[in-house]
């Protein structure tokens, strides 16, 4: 081999050797960043939820709240049977040192167990505001004569217990301070000046639920605000004498009215940034108390009084929801006070109705429920429509039996109406198809249209003819269930049928006389063959 053609073979391996080279290192750069990139790992699971401990949740959490209120309760037993004995300066003084020195002391455990030391100083807040409260109200302890001056200082109690919670932004603080000075404030009598200190404490719970969206110091303190007021009913002793029964009606309305109306628009100033269970059970329970506590002082006033007070509060829900709906509240809300609106006026009615005029007046108020829960959207009114109809229906049996006919056919069109605008479109469209879901409330007003023609049929049957009424209500329903496309009617027209042949077979077969036995049967024959004759006829056309 030639020199030179060595010399160019060399030349060529060096060339594929470089070429190697520089390949083996673009490769290394492009497998670096994977190889240096960290393994995915699979997400570890999250580790379970211990469990609480039942005998430690009770021995830390409800064990503390317990012991504080029995030792509040405890010094406010003292200061009212004791302090008396002392003068004045130091009645003062040694309620307010020890009110002070129970604050200090839970500021202390704070520093180790938070928890804990908020207890002992909210207990510390409400022992201050207790008495602040006695200085006037508790003669054992009375110091201030002015009720002007004693309402100042408790005003200005009740601001020093939310500063300080709303600083510490401890709903301990603020919620244990109100609900002990509500408490403390129910152990001896109960005036006016009690239910005037119960609202300002009322209002400083309030306060946590506008600003700070709490919902546990307002709830206990709005159970706690209409218990003071039951006890304060109850205690007729608690009235000065001579004062006149109207005058004390229109004390306790007015402060009824007053803890309604601080409540609602409480729930209603941010309804959307509260818990939905939350502001529901807050709208249920301003509901009640009113409706309960209204009811009762306006009944020991008079009976006549009854149905506008019921009226008034009915329209005071409906507003109620209008101002929900334009403030953006939750449709459970909503639905509540349009419910318990309804349900106000129909607890009402028999205040003011009795007999036919009542069952007349609850098929109005059902039906009109009912149509307007489905234009309104709200199905919580459409069962509440429902079961007023219901009621009604109940009611009919204590009604004359001359005017029955009527109300069972009245009842009969309302239950029917209600289920069609239950399943009816907004846009005025036919009926969903007969494949479409079956609802709850359509079962119950289907039933409740069987059971006012099964009845209307009754009265209008001869009493030897109960079973072919019978018949003829179940051949009804199937009418109506083929009419309106409805499934719901033809099950309660089968259900009703079953009973029907129950007592044909049971009864008739032996009881009746021979011509109506002739009668019945026949009738009944071709009613159900003629319903059957239809189902076959359906089934021919979908096959």
């Amino acid at each position: 081999m030639a020199e030179g053609d060595t010399q160019d073979l060399r030349d060529v391996v060096r060339r594929l050797e470089e070429t190697v080279s520089r390949l083996e290192a673009r490769i290394e750069r492009l497998e670096t960043p994977a190889a240096s990139a960290p393994v995915a790992r699979e997400p570890e699971p999250a580790p379970a939820p211990e469990k609480r401990d039942l005998e430690e949740h009770l021995g830390t959490y409800w064990l503390s709240r317990v012991g504080i209120v029995a030792l509040i309760i405890g010094f406010a037993f003292l200061i009212i049977y004791h302090f008396g004995e002392l003068g004045v300066l130091v009645r003062v003084g040694a309620g307010y040192l020890l009110s002070a020195g129970l604050a200090a002391l839970g500021l202390w455990l704070s520093r180790r167990h938070e928890l804990f030391g908020r207890i002992v100083f909210g207990g510390g807040l409400a022992l201050a505001y207790f008495v602040t409260y006695a200085l006037h109200f508790v003669p054992a302890v009375r110091v201030i004569e002015s009720e002007p001056l004693a309402l100042v200082l408790l005003a200005l109690n009740v601001v020093g217990i939310v500063v300080i919670a709303h600083r510490m932004q401890s709903e301990t603080v603020a919620g244990i301070a109100l609900f002990l000075g509500l408490r403390t404030g129910m152990l001896s009598d109960i005036t006016s000046f009690t239910l005037m200190s119960t609202t300002m404490l009322a209002c400083g719970a309030l306060f946590f639920l506008v600003k700070n969206r709490w919902v546990f110091v307002p709830l206990s303190s709005l159970v706690a605000v209409y218990a003071t007021h039951v006890v304060w009913a109850m205690r007729t002793d608690a009235i000065a004498p001579g004062q006149p029964d109207s005058e004390r009606l229109a004390l306790s309305l007015s402060f009824l009215a007053l803890y309604y109306l601080l409540f609602s628009v409480a729930l209603l100033v941010h309804p959307r940034e509260l818990p939905r269970r939350a502001a529901l059970s807050f709208a249920l329970l301003n509901w009640v108390g009113m409706l309960a506590l209204g009811a009762v002082e306006v009944g020991r006033w008079g009976e006549p009084h009854l149905f506008a007070f019921f009226v008034t509060l009915a329209l005071a829900q409906g507003a109620g929801a209008a101002v929900a709906r334009w403030r953006g509240a939750s449709e459970g809300v909503i639905q509540a006070f349009l419910a318990t609106s309804i349900l106000t006026l129909a607890l009402g009615l028999p205040t003011e109705y009795e007999d036919t005029a009542l069952v007349r007046a609850w098929a109005a108020v059902g039906l009109v429920a009912g149509v307007a829960g489905r234009v309104l959207g709200a199905g919580a009114l459409q069962v509440v429509g429902v079961s007023v109809l219901y009621v009604a229906l109940g009611a009919t049996w204590q009604v004359p039996p001359s005017g029955r006919e009527f109300l069972y056919a009245a009842l009969l069109v309302g239950f029917t109406l209600v289920e069609r605008a239950a399943v009816a479109r907004t846009d005025r469209l036919p009926p969903p198809p007969e494949g479409r879901r079956l609802g709850t409330l359509q079962l119950f007003c289907a039933a409740g249209a069987g059971l006012a023609l099964l009845w209307l049929v009754g009265e209008l049957m001869p009493k030897d003819l109960t079973t072919l009424g019978w018949g003829v209500a179940a051949f009804g329903l199937f009418a109506l269930g083929f009419a309106v496309h409805e499934r719901w009617y033809r099950l309660v027209g089968l259900a009703v049928l079953a009973f029907t042949l129950g007592r044909l077979l049971l009864v008739d077969l032996s009881g009746l006389p021979p011509d109506q036995r002739i009668l019945t049967f026949i009738l009944m024959g071709v009613m159900l063959l003629a319903v059957s004759y239809v189902y076959t006829r359906l089934r021919a056309k979908r096959s």
